[in-house]
This record gives C-alpha cells, structure tokens and sequence, in this order.
C-alpha cells in the first residue's frame, strides 16, 4: 500500500500476485509515461512488486530502453523479502519451531503496517485495481491479518477499502469475529449478518456471555438507527415459544449496556412492550425510569393498576432497572421511605416476582390468567426482610433475626434484596475494623443464598473476589491473612454449591499472577481437598476437562500441596494426580 514501505514486499511475495500498481495502457505523453515508470523502477525493490509486469508494458509502448530498465531493476534491488526469508531459514535450522518463526514475522508486518498505514493510499487500491485485489481475498482466509483489518478498521472507521474489506470477511463466513467492530454497524447487510450470528451464539449459551453481551451491546449502540433496528428484531423474536426468554433476557441486557452509557433509551422500550395501551402506567413508569429514581406519586399510580381486577401486563414492571430500583428503595441500609407508600413498593416488588400471567392463544375469545397463589406469601417475605435489612442492625443485633432470614431467603426476591444488603454494607470502608467476628454474619448468610439460588452464584463470586482483592491497610498484616482465608472459606463453600469453574479460574488466576501469597493459594486447596475429597466425597471421577486443566496444576505444585501428600500414592491428592494423568491431556 506505501511505496515507501520497505519491509512488506515479503507479504506482497507470500499473500498474491495481482497487479495493483494499475493496469491502464500506455496514453498521453509518452515522455510522461517514461518518466513514471523510470520514478518506479529507482524505488528499493520495485522488481517484486506485483505491478512490475504492467510498468514494464507501459515503459516499453513508450518506447523506454531496455538497457536503462535493466540497469534501474538491478542497481535498486534489496532483496529485503528474500533476505527475511534467509533469516527465517536460519532460525529455523536453529531449532526455533516454524510456527514461531512465523509468528515472529507476522507480528513485525502487523506493527509496520499499523505504523505506516495510510488510508488514502489504501483507497487508491479500488480506483487503479478496478475489482477486488486476488492478494486480498486471499489475505482474508487468515485469522493474522483478520485481526489486523478488524484494528484498523476501529482506527480508520472512514476508509473505504477497510469497509470493504469487512465486507468481505462478513461473506466469507467470519461474522462471529467482528460483533465489536463499530464499522460493521454502518452496512446494513454486515450489520443484520452479524447480529443473527450473535444472537444465534447467545442462544447456545456461551461460557462467558458477558463478554458476549457485552460486545453485542457495544455494536448495537453504535447508533440510535442500530438500536432501534436491533431492538424491533429482538422483541418480535422474544415472542417465541422456544426460545424467546433467553432473546428477552439478551435485549434487557443490551438496555443495561445502553443505559450504563448515559443512552436515555427508556422511550424506546416503553414503545417496544406494549405500554402505550396502558397510558397510567406507561406514564408512571417513563416518568422514573428517565430519571432512574422512584417517587410516591408514580408508586401509586403503579399500585392503583395493579392492584385492579384487570390489571396491565406484568411484563411493564418487569423492567429490570425498576425491579433493582424497588429493592434498593426496599432493601439498602439507610433508605427512608414513607410509611404510608411502603406497602405499594413492597406489592408491587411482590408481583413482580411472583405473579404468573397466563395468556390465551390467538383466535381464542377469552381474557389472560392472572395466578396470585404465590402473591401474599411473596409479600409478607419482602416486607419482614426489608424491614431488618433497612434497619442498620450490627452483627451481634442481626443473630435474633437470623431465623427469620433463613426462613424467607429461599424466596428468590428477598434473596436478591439480601444480596444488595450485603453487598452495602460490607463494602462500607470501616465494616471489617469493627467487626469482632471470624465470619461476619453478613457473609455467613452469603452461604445460605449460595444453597438456594444457583442463578446469584456470579454476583456472590463477584462480591468476594472484590473484597478479597480489597485494600484493608487500616487492619495489621496478620489480620488481613486471616481475614482473607475467611473469603477464601467462602469461595469454597460457593464451588461446593456447584460454581465450580467461575471459582477456579479466579484462583488460578491468582496464582499465575503471583501477586497473591502462596499460603493463601495454599490454604484453598488445602481446604477444598479436605472437605471434597475426605469429607463430602462430592468430586469424583469423571471430571470435566475444564476442572482437571485448572485444578491439577495446582495440586501438582510441591509448594501448595507438598505437606497434604503421604510417602505412597495413597492419599486423595496423589491418587487424583495420578488419576487424572492416566486419563487426560494436560496442557
């Protein structure tokens, strides 16, 4: 792409033969003619460019000398491409592995090509090509220099061979790579490709679907015409019998994304489920979720409709901004709220939660199911639990009231409520100066929730790995250790519960890292292998192949389980070892 540019000939050797200094016959001035392609010819190594045929087709219409050419060619050959591939020889012959090697030059191209590149010059190729460059299409076929398109298409989101050339990516069937590339959202064609390819991925449940999420909502919201575009298509697949939860649950989590970017899409999703039928609620609703707070007013008017003999759907205050709104008004220590509105907030979290609507099918004359079964219970669970968790109760205060907790955190509402509390209150700067306990009643009920509700396991995980990696300078180094291996405790408590892989990831990742001390790495396994492998018998062959490659390199290293084993092969940390080595792969 830039004549100037030295060491790519060897990519322009390797990647095609093209022609791409331009292909026009020899017109105008002949004495001009001569003295481009004489201006050619004295650049380093012009002789390997994939043009030179066509030059020296123009040059010799023109009448140019043979001789001059010749002379031109030689004296200005470097042989920079060949040279490289020399030295990538030697390397070779020298024991380097050739997938090295090749990485080694790869990677420089990448950099010199970020460095040097020039769209302009870039979008000159269509002009003089006239059709798709054969190097090009080729050069699309490798993950290397796809990911070096999808870089400089973020840089240069204007160029319009880069556009193109995404285009080509999206149609050779690489769509799944470039969901985060804003260039994708400005071609209608690539754009709906994509999502579909996205959407298709959400569905298959991905392992780390908030990155997933995440790099759809990026794409999504690169424009309001994307948006609404993606969020039409989203809803009308969300009415889906098979499934349209899990579509749903991908749109609301687009809106987060949006919303996290100071977007005020809330019009937008109040047009998109039906509220405009129900203009009370619909006002109401818009009125605080615009401004992302609740107030009295709107609570009641929200209470009014649904505590009607024809309610509106439930879908409208199932909005998850307002759901998290109404636990933090119900839930988060120090919130004030009137006595005379409190019971609406606690109804309509209670509906929400527990209300089941049923609606008829099409072409049956007849009204929606409304089931309340569960709607009292739910109610008086929010309501007694909201009341300890808005209080602020110390531990020692809390343990009067840890039978009722137990009792109603099995409710999935009041679980998440119990969550929030936690979370607040723990992460307050002073909690653990003050606290006089080795587990902190707080976190002990963190276990429980862990028992009951699978789905809050990553917000649990979240929670600890935030404190474990907090800064507690104000307490001495030894109570920090010990504070630390209580967290720890709880980490295992949550792997037994069945988050197994979340748990070890972050643990090995502490320890790859080195910025954790060993004792604590130490201390987990050793507690892990205590209560799994002596105590529950709960872990037993066959093991996922994800578990043994994050696990066993920890349990072979003699400084972490060094102590735990015996002279033979007998104990339970050699016999899975040796297990584990006779029936799998490790990496």
């Amino acid at each position: 792409m830039d004549d100037d540019y030295d060491e790519d000939r060897g990519w322009g050797e390797d990647v095609g033969d093209g022609e791409s200094d331009g292909g026009e016959e020899a017109v105008g001035d002949p004495q001009e003619v001569l003295r481009e392609c004489l201006e050619k010819f004295s650049t380093p190594d012009y002789i390997m460019e994939p043009g030179i045929f066509t030059q020296l087709k123009r040059y010799f219409q023109a009448g140019g000398n043979p001789e001059q050419v010749i002379e031109l060619l030689s004296q200005n050959y470097k042989a920079v491409a060949q040279t490289a591939n020399l030295v990538a020889e030697w390397l070779i012959l020298g024991g380097v592995k050739v997938t090295e090697v090749q990485a080694m030059v790869e990677n420089h191209l990448k950099e010199m090509i970020l460095k040097n590149f020039d769209p302009k010059k870039a979008d000159t190729i269509f002009t003089e090509e006239g059709d798709t460059p054969a190097w090009l299409t080729e050069m699309i076929e490798h993950p290397t220099w796809r990911s070096l398109i999808y870089r400089l298409a973020e840089e240069y989101p204007d160029c319009l061979m880069l556009n193109f050339t995404i285009k080509l990516i999206s149609d050779a069937g690489f769509q799944a790579e470039i969901t985060s590339i804003s260039t994708a959202a400005q071609q209608i064609e690539v754009f709906t490709r994509v999502l579909k390819t996205a959407i298709a991925n959400f569905l298959q449940g991905p392992e780390d679907w908030n990155k997933s999420v995440r790099e759809v909502a990026k794409m999504v919201c690169h424009g309001q015409h994307t948006y609404v575009y993606s969020q039409v298509l989203l809803a009308v697949l969300s009415q889906e019998t098979r499934g349209g939860a899990v579509v749903k649950r991908l749109s609301q989590e687009i809106v987060k994304c949006a919303q996290e970017s100071q977007h005020d899409v809330t019009p937008i999703t109040m047009a998109l489920n039906g509220a405009a039928g129900y203009p009370q609620a619909c006002q109401a609703l818009t009125s605080m979720l615009s401004r992302n707070a609740l107030n009295p007013a709107d609570i009641s008017v929200l209470f009014r409709n649904y505590s009607a003999l024809d309610p509106p759907p439930i879908d409208l205050i199932r909005t998850p901004q307002f759901l998290e709104l109404l636990v933090d008004a119900l839930f988060k220590p120090g919130v004030k709220l009137n006595v005379e509105h409190r019971p609406k907030y606690v109804y309509l979290l209670a509906y929400a939660s527990s209300v089941c609507e049923t609606w008829p099918k099409k072409g049956v004359a007849s009204s929606k199911l409304v089931n309340k079964e569960e709607l009292k219970a739910t109610e008086k669970a929010v309501d007694k639990v909201s009341t300890i968790c808005s209080t602020n109760k110390g531990s020692t205060e809390l343990i009067a009231e840890l039978s009722t907790l137990y009792d109603y955190i099995k409710v999935p509402v009041v679980s998440v409520g119990v969550v929030r509390w936690v979370e607040v209150t723990v992460l307050e700067p002073t909690y653990f100066q003050l606290c006089v306990e080795s587990t902190p009643t707080h976190l002990a009920l963190l276990d429980e929730v862990a028992g009951c509700h699978s789905l809050l396991h990553p917000r649990l995980l979240n929670l600890l790995i935030t404190l474990f990696e907090s800064k507690q300078d104000a307490l001495e180094i030894l109570v920090q250790l010990e504070l630390r291996k209580m967290l720890l405790d709880r980490m295992v408590t949550l792997l037994c519960r069945g988050c197994v892989v979340p748990v070890m990831k972050y643990i090995k990742q502490c320890w790859i890292s080195g910025e954790t001390d060993i004792s604590l790495i130490r201390y987990f396994v050793m507690e892990f292998c205590n209560l799994v492998f002596q105590v529950l018998e709960a872990i037993a062959p066959p093991y996922t192949n994800e578990f043994v490659q994050l696990f066993l390199p920890m349990v072979e290293n003699e400084e972490i389980t060094g102590s735990m084993r015996g002279d033979g092969d007998n104990d339970p940390v050699s016999e899975f070892i040796v297990h584990c080595k006779a029936h799998y792969t490790v990496h």
